[in-house]
């Protein structure tokens, strides 16, 4: 299958051919470019990286609510601690996996 990007927004179609108009911006097929086939192997090869990316924010998120809480609860000093330490730790990685993220994208790894 091959892989075509339309110039105009970005937009990644998997086909024999590029579509007609593009289903996001509606640019003419002629705005289309081939992906060449190593870029095109490099960003099927990262999806899963990329995915995994998106699970841990997601994962992130739900740490952060539940240290929240806990900050909010503030029943002893250790759990303070424990959890601000928590949501210390979610912002550290948050900002790691970010910053691989625009990597992936900078280097046309995402799609």
């Amino acid at each position: 299958m091959k892989m075509w990007r339309c110039t105009v927004c970005g937009l990644l179609y998997e086909g024999e051919n590029p579509p007609e108009a593009c289903p996001r911006c509606g640019a003419p097929a002629e705005k289309f470019e081939l992906v060449p086939e190593e870029t095109a192997g490099i960003i099927e090869r990262a999806r899963k990286t990329n995915q995994l990316h998106c699970d841990l924010l997601a994962e992130l998120a739900k740490i952060e609510a539940i240290a929240d809480a806990g900050i909010e609860d503030n029943l002893d000093p250790g759990c303070l601690r424990t959890f601000t330490k928590a949501k210390e730790a979610v912002r550290l990685v948050r900002q790691f996996s970010v910053a691989e993220v625009r990597v992936h994208v900078n280097k046309n790894k995402w799609g």
